[in-house]
């Protein structure tokens, strides 16, 4: 049996393309406004439309791909998300780059999805948890390196340049997966057919609900991440790209502890992921213009999102056990329905004049509203609740 670690890295490595080009948005939105003469707010549609594309795109192809090799779709949805960042690049107005962000949401979702199931096959029985998180890992090394120097790359040569980097992270990624991943063909009964009923499934969207709101409240903070550390916080530009890199660091602990915990709990830590995010979000609001307080805020927002993400996506894994791509998939669907919504209405308090503070208001709101109803699945006769009969086998998590 060949080691699992090749293959692994290499879907570690499209979580650091998709994670970078999802992030570094953010850090490049005062460049991006200025080139192309609009508002920061403004420019923060690009964010949104990124989002709705991963709303979109997570159920649509993976449904319409059930019976794809996995890795060949895996593949498939490289290339197109490449070739999507580089159509970015090269957007001569507002409305142009919003379509290419979109379209370059559109696989992000489904690789997830796809790319956890054989993350998972890879790392054998009992080990789900961690697979995923190792395909996480990717996001964490994006955070902590990719979207750092994309950003530095944007403010000083451009931020056309940084989505063109992007482009070629892509290419490899591809030559990556094409030479450490093998071939996992669908089981027999696999059909669009199944994979549509299987979204027949009450707990699933209770699931999907909670997450759509409850990440909201982190990309309200984190899309409008440099207004509020050189505004309210009072701290130079070129801090920006280290500071990012904290937030990174951050997600790799919550990535580190995060698999493990799912693997032990993944109803517990979910409601950990819940809970931690409501205190920091809290901080962060309270202290936003102390600067050391920022910034501590900041690497502790980005652990608590990767446990509380890991987590989530385990659980929906676990309540659709007949379509378990489309169970992953839809957990990056719902974190982008929490990204379209985190960025609007926190671009909404920005314009309105409240401080870079607003938003971190803003993402405390969702973030509560999303752990109640979590909350609200694990009652008894709920969607998803206990009395339910278990919809996983009796050796995986719970």
């Amino acid at each position: 049996m060949p080691s699992p670690t090749p293959a692994l890295l290499a879907l570690a490595l499209g979580g650091l393309c998709i994670g970078t080009t999802e992030f570094a948005a953010m850090g490049l939105l005062p460049q991006i406004a200025a080139d192309l003469g609009v508002s920061i707010p403004d420019a923060g549609h690009s964010i949104t439309a990124y989002a709705l594309g991963v709303v979109v795109g997570a159920p649509l192809l993976t449904v319409l791909a059930a019976r794809w090799d996995r890795k060949l779709l895996l593949l498939a949805l490289m290339a197109f998300y490449t070739v999507s960042n580089v159509v970015s690049a090269f957007a001569p107005s507002l409305g142009w780059l919003i379509l290419g962000r979109f379209l370059a949401g559109l696989p992000h979702g489904a690789f997830f999805g796809v790319g956890a199931i054989l993350g998972a096959h890879v790392a054998g029985p009992g080990k789900r948890g961690q697979a995923v998180a190792v395909m996480m890992a990717g996001l964490t090394v994006a955070n902590v390196i990719g979207v750092p120097l994309a950003t530095w790359a944007g403010q000083s040569l451009g931020w056309r340049l940084s989505y063109v980097g992007i482009g070629i992270l892509g290419v490899v990624t591809v030559a990556g997966l094409a030479r450490f991943t093998r071939r996992l063909p669908v089981h027999g009964g696999a059909s669009v057919a199944r994979e549509f009923a299987a979204l027949r499934n009450g707990p699933l969207w209770a699931v999907f609900a909670a997450a759509a709101v409850g990440f909201g409240g982190m990309f309200a903070v984190y899309a409008y991440v440099a207004p509020l550390l050189t505004g309210t916080a009072r701290l130079p530009a070129l801090a920006v790209p280290v500071l990012l890199s904290l937030f990174g660091l951050g997600m790799t602990v919550g990535t580190l502890v995060g698999g493990r915990l799912a693997d032990r709990s993944v109803v517990k830590t979910v409601l950990m992921g819940f809970g931690l995010s409501v205190a920091v979000l809290l901080v962060l609001a309270l202290t936003a213009s102390v600067a050391w307080a920022a910034i501590a805020s900041l690497f502790a927002l980005g652990l608590v999102t990767q446990i509380l993400g890991i987590s989530l996506q385990a659980r929906l894994m676990d309540l659709s056990p007949d379509a378990p791509s489309l169970g992953a998939s839809l957990c990056h669907s719902g974190l982008n329905v929490g990204n379209a919504a985190g960025a609007a209405l926190g671009g909404m308090v920005l314009a309105a004049g409240s401080g870079g503070e607003g938003p971190a208001w803003v993402g405390l709101g969702l973030t509560v509203l999303g752990g109640l109803v979590f909350l609200a699945t694990l009652r008894p006769n709920s969607p998803g609740g206990p009395s339910r009969k278990p919809s996983i086998p009796p050796s995986a998590p719970t």
